[in-house]
C-alpha cells in the first residue's frame, strides 16, 4: 500500500468516526474516542465488505459509507461490551 492510500484511509476512518459519533447519540466517547473507534470501524467495514464479495474502489463516497457502517458496528459492539460511567 502506498503512502497516499494509507493517508486517505486514515482520513476516511476519522470522518467515519466523527459521523458515527454524531449519529450514535447517548454515550459518545468524546472526539478522540469516537475518532479512534471510527478508525477501527473503517477497517472492520472494509473487511466485512470484502467478505461479502464487494469490490474495492468506487470513489470517496462509497468508501466513506463502508467505513461509516463499520464504525457504527464497532461503536454498537463496544457499547455492549464496555460501559463507561
Amino acid at each position: 500500500m502506498e503512502f497516499g492510500m494509507f493517508v486517505s484511509w486514515v482520513v476516511v476512518g476519522l470522518l467515519a468516526g466523527s459521523l458515527a459519533g454524531i449519529v450514535m447519540k447517548d454515550g459518545g466517547y468524546g472526539l478522540i474516542g469516537d475518532l479512534g473507534l471510527g478508525l477501527a470501524g473503517s477497517v472492520v467495514g472494509g473487511w466485512i465488505f470484502r467478505a461479502l464479495g464487494g469490490a474495492a474502489g468506487g470513489g470517496l463516497f462509497p468508501t466513506v459509507v463502508v467505513a461509516f457502517v463499520g464504525a457504527v458496528i464497532v461503536i454498537v459492539a463496544q457499547r455492549k461490551v464496555w460501559t463507561h460511567a
